[in-house]
């Protein structure tokens, strides 16, 4: 229980110093900023087929084309992701896909 504590205790304390701008050993990853709508155009898909894809709202996808909001998280990740391999990463995501639905196609065909 100690050393669970301990850890607990660590961390905490590398978080308070990290938000008073001490010198601590946590590194931060911030993903660039991206125009949104330009990696869609990369990847030339349609706003609909886009959000699809990437597991979005199309109304979230509307407002990061306008900017009236700002992907960020994971999201934000997955955006940088495609700017820079656009083709890669569709390759992936609908590979995934098709994958997913051979395999329940032949889960269906096996109880059947």
């Amino acid at each position: 229980m100690d050393t669970l504590f301990s850890s607990i205790k660590r961390g905490l304390e590398e978080a308070i110093a990290h938000s008073t701008d001490e010198q601590t050993e946590i590194r931060m990853f911030t993903p660039q900023a991206v125009d949104v709508k330009a990696v869609r155009e990369k990847t030339g898909l349609t706003q609909a087929q886009f959000a699809a894809t990437f597991g979005i709202s199309l109304g979230t996808l509307r407002h990061w084309e306008r900017g009236d909001r700002k992907p960020h998280g994971p999201a934000l990740v997955l955006l940088n992701a495609a700017n820079n391999a656009p083709a890669e990463l569709l390759k992936i995501l609908t590979g995934a896909r098709q994958s997913k639905r051979r395999d329940s196609s032949a889960a269906i065909r096996a109880a059947a």
